[in-house]
């Protein structure tokens, strides 16, 4: 990314000012396997806040800005689901885990069900054991 779409966009990634600011007032607690990285601020939020007294925590995303990315321990640190990071928390993991995959809705592999208008919007056609309700035969 060019130097002025890192000033200016924040779509496209972290902006030159986040990383100030998570340089500065904020203390790195570890990354996750996508290269997002987590931090905690200095001080809690201030009297006044509807969070007040309770830590500040954000991530600073490895590419675009799209929250689907972060895992689901994470996400529960972020929401302060747990007061330690996750590698302190979890279990070890399952066999039958799959690695993460990226939300697909919007692209060309969003999943698009038989019927789907951007499928042509055709269904098959009814096969006969439907039997709609009527007010009158109750």
């Amino acid at each position: 990314m060019s130097i002025l779409g890192t000033i200016f966009t924040w779509w496209n990634g972290a902006t030159i000012g986040t990383r100030l600011f998570s340089a500065r007032n904020g203390e790195q607690v570890g990354h996750d396997a996508q290269g997002n990285v987590y931090f905690r601020g200095l001080k809690p939020y201030p009297k006044g806040h509807p969070f007040a007294g309770r830590e500040q925590r954000w991530v600073i995303y490895n590419g675009a800005n799209d929250a689907s990315r972060v895992p689901p321990e994470w996400h529960g640190w972020l929401h302060g689901s747990f007061v330690g990071v996750p590698e302190s928390n979890l279990p070890p993991a399952r066999v039958w885990e799959v690695d993460y995959t990226p939300n697909a809705t919007g692209t060309s592999d969003a999943y698009l069900p038989a019927g789907a208008l951007a499928r042509g919007g055709h269904r098959a056609p009814a096969t006969g054991d439907y039997e709609p309700w009527s007010p009158d035969q109750a």
